[in-house]
């Protein structure tokens, strides 16, 4: 089956079960006033981050193609992209964060395509694609903070979720949906921001991707660089927020040293950040990162890993000492007087694999109603049974076509007869399977002889490295993994007061795109705009850009017109900065 969406030396090395997310940049869709949008906030960025931001910011926006003038094509910034090793994919707002990851793990940033509304103009609660293009690709050109990002995704996409963390995901986007479209109900968003908040107090501990969520959060999307003192800005959500951007940089805002400790404070989505994280440079959040990846199951394994698994009700994988794989559903960990695991068992389809490559004969439809395996050494022989030489397992009786009664350590008796063992390329036994077999823990029945085939995974322990996390081993085990959420973005019902007004938005983009403005075509466009959109400021701001550049001279009358608007609170602010964007315009 094809793609549906454009291939490039990077995307096209993306697993095919994230294809489900890329949805087709619905740039026909932007209306002229997005685009008037895009523009005024790019404006504002590049003059005021240009004092402010990360010195990768600007030089950034040339190298990734990113125009102040209009917003971006998906193909074009692809072309440019793949000169630094990266591509840009479109998404349909929030995706789950595992995805995410696991797509930032392969160079590829993902977009959203929706665009921000003019109510939303300094900050969104929902992702869109200034801030995807304009906030996270312009950073990405540089080396360090990109391998940053990669091995955040690379990590990051292995981390385990709980139960509760994709309630909590959908919850969010749910609410950030509704708070961008201007057509939703005061209650419709009241009752969402409950559900978040009810979540946000209910988590419980946090799991592993809320964690690393936590610190994607404070760095990639909320980070500040260098001193205490004097910090810049190189998050995406700080530097897409031409509110938050200003906001940040107040004493109000507490400046906090970025530590692993950052894992642990949960952010709002919704709301201004309170306190934002500095790091020093680059190389230190790599090593933060490491910092917590040591910390995480997929490195220190044992019973604490299984149990997250297990907590998260979703397929993950467990690697033994040998380096079988085994990936599922855990549902079931049999623990020893000492607390350390000694039975580990899945319910659905499983598969196994050795070096995240499947076993032949082992997927998920030979497994399909789960596996259970003991973990450990055999009572009173010191050799593991993954260390026996051929000559060992014949002394022992673990041969084929022998009879066999298996105790281990922690009590688990396998007895059946032998029928084959599969090694890996080295020699190393990874699976024993029998037939006629009956596995036990006391006068607990794990397996018995009427259910077929027991395949005995070989290994002594869950290891310290690479041993549980989130996902499956191979990727091509389980098929389609991870799903789209049924939470749709809302395509924006607009009045025919909206098209029209929109319609003098494109005619403005035209005269400028042209070059060719005339003042009689600028004071009709006010005219109109003046008794019929009375509360519209963006438009007439652009009128008096051209009554400026042209010296028109009813650029008085718009000065003046803006002045009065600006009474109103809600657009005091953004009218006086694209005031003094004109000012600084002029004295250039």
């Amino acid at each position: 089956m094809e793609p549906h969406f454009e291939l490039n030396e990077v995307t096209k090395k993306l697993p095919k079960h994230l294809h489900k997310f890329v949805v087709k940049q619905p740039y026909d869709e932007y209306t002229a006033q997005n685009q008037a949008v895009w523009r005024y906030v790019m404006r504002m960025n590049v003059d005021y981050l240009g004092k402010v931001a990360h010195a990768s910011y600007i030089d950034g926006l040339k190298k990734t193609g990113i125009s102040v003038e209009k917003i971006p094509h998906m193909q074009g910034m692809n072309r440019i992209l793949k000169e630094i090793g990266w591509a840009a994919v479109s998404v349909d707002g929030f995706i789950p964060p595992n995805a995410f990851m696991e797509f930032q793990a392969y160079n590829v940033l993902v977009i959203a395509s929706d665009m921000r509304t003019i109510d939303h103009i300094e900050y969104t609660p929902a992702p869109d694609i200034i801030h995807e293009a304009a906030g996270h690709a312009p950073i990405i050109a540089n080396p360090e903070y990109a391998e940053y990002l990669r091995r955040f995704g690379e990590i990051g996409a292995k981390a385990i979720s709980s139960a509760k963390d994709y309630e909590m995901y959908e919850a969010i986007r749910l609410l950030s949906i509704l708070k961008e479209d201007p057509n939703s109900t005061q209650e419709e968003i009241d009752e969402a921001q409950e559900k978040v908040e009810w979540l946000q107090d209910n988590m419980g501990e946090l799991s592993e991707m809320a964690q690393i969520r936590n610190l994607h959060w404070w760095t990639v999307e909320y980070g500040l660089i260098g001193t205490l003192e004097n910090p810049k800005i190189y998050g995406a959500g700080l530097l897409s927020s031409i509110g938050e951007s200003k906001w940040c940089m107040k004493d109000e805002v507490e400046k906090v040293a970025y530590t692993l400790d950052a894992a642990n404070v949960n952010f709002d989505i919704t709301k201004p950040q309170p306190q934002l994280f500095v790091t020093p440079d680059f190389a230190h959040l790599s090593l933060v990162l490491e910092q917590f990846a040591n910390k995480m199951a997929i490195r220190t394994g044992g019973l604490k890993g299984i149990e997250k698994l297990i907590d998260s009700k979703n397929l993950g994988t467990i690697e033994l000492s040998t380096g079988i794989q085994v990936s599922g559903v855990f549902t079931n960990v049999i623990t020893d007087e000492n607390n350390k695991a000694i039975y580990i068992q899945t319910t659905g389809p499983t598969a196994l694999a050795n070096r995240d490559k499947e076993l032949i004969g082992h997927g998920t439809n030979y497994h399909a109603e789960g596996f259970g395996s003991p973990i450990g050494k055999l009572k009173g022989i010191n050799i593991p049974i993954e260390n026996m030489s051929p000559r060992d397992l014949k002394a022992y009786g673990i041969y084929e076509g022998e009879q066999v009664a298996l105790e281990f350590e922690g009590g688990i008796k396998v007895e059946g007869e032998v029928i084959t063992g599969t090694r890996d390329l080295r020699g190393r036994i990874l699976l024993i399977s029998f037939k006629d077999c009956t596995v036990t823990h006391g006068d607990t029945v794990l397996f018995h002889p009427d259910w077929g085939v027991y395949d005995m995974a070989v290994g002594v322990d869950v290891v310290s490295a690479f041993s549980a996390f989130a996902g499956p081993a191979d990727i091509t085990s389980f098929g389609d993994v991870g799903k789209v959420s049924e939470t749709k973005t809302h395509k924006i019902q607009y009045s025919e007061s909206d098209k029209k007004l929109y319609s003098l938005y494109n005619e403005v983009r035209m005269m400028r795109k042209a070059g060719t403005v005339s003042e009689e075509k600028v004071q009709g466009i006010f005219n109109e705009v003046s008794s019929q959109f009375k509360n519209d400021w963006l438009l007439p701001l652009e009128l008096l850009e051209l009554a400026v550049m042209n010296n028109f001279s009813i650029k008085d009358t718009l000065r003046n017109y803006l002045e009065s608007m600006k009474s109103n609170k809600s657009y005091t602010t953004l009218i006086e900065n694209g005031l003094l964007l004109l000012e600084n315009y002029q004295e250039a």
